[in-house]
């Protein structure tokens, strides 16, 4: 019998995108959860990148760090990743089309997916949300001033899901992916990029496990406005 895939959420896009930024769960209990994903850290600082059972930071000034797991996130999503679609592309590929291929392989558009490509990369373009202090803006506001980095030539590794048009506000639909490099160095939310050749590989999830921070009294008590919350999305996405 085959085993059942979970995608484990720890808080929503929708309550990050109001601003409530605040770690609410450790690393190190994210890490229980999957060895593989994405999310940001405590205050919006940085961008999360979980490969192979490690927790990386990409962090404002353009480093990437290994992650202490006593630090804390508002957000992040993780799988035991064990991909059944599996491709190989030569390229050079830019990502919209890397895209396409990826969606031409998914086995629905209605489910979740995990998505991992390795491979030798012309340039990778991303981007990394800068640590936010209270009071907390919308997300969409601190967008508007995060730093980006260009890297060419780079051997790495893209790590993300694919979401599901409905679930837009629990997390992003469609494609939310990050960049590590095989040195750890450089890593972040992508943007851009071209593809010399490399590998994807595609995992479907047969369920949504999500978490939410029910001990947290900001959580609990803030009303959130959801009212412009598509159009936010993916203006910071």
């Amino acid at each position: 019998m085959t085993k059942e895939t979970i995608l484990y959420q720890h808080g929503t896009l929708g309550a990050l995108m109001a601003g409530l930024m605040d770690g609410t769960e450790t690393i190190a209990n994210i890490l229980k959860k999957g060895d593989f994903g994405i999310g940001t850290l405590s205050g919006l600082d940085g961008e999360l990148i979980i490969l192979e059972g490690k927790a990386y930071q990409g962090r404002e000034d353009g480093a990437l760090i290994a992650l202490d797991e006593k630090q804390e996130t508002p957000y992040a999503a993780v799988t035991t990743f064990k991909p059944t679609i599996t491709f190989s592309v030569d390229g050079p590929v830019d990502n919209l089309k890397i895209n396409t291929l990826i969606r031409e392989q998914l086995k629905s558009e209605n489910l979740f997916h995990a998505i991992k490509i390795h491979g030798e990369f012309k340039e990778v373009h991303i981007r990394v949300m800068p640590k936010q202090q209270k009071p907390y803006k919308r997300l969409v506001e601190v967008s508007k001033e995060q730093p980006e980095f260009i890297k060419e030539d780079v051997t790495g590794t893209i790590v993300g899901f694919f979401t599901p048009e409905l679930f837009q506000g629990v997390a992003a639909a469609d494609l939310h992916l990050h960049f590590i490099d095989d040195e750890q160095t450089f890593g972040g939310h992508l943007m851009d990029f071209v593809l010399e050749s490399g590998t994807i590989e595609i995992e479907p999830m047969d369920s949504l496990l999500q978490h939410f921070p029910k001990n947290d009294e900001t959580f609990i008590h803030t009303a959130i406005d959801y009212a412009d919350l598509d159009k936010e999305i993916q203006e910071a996405e």
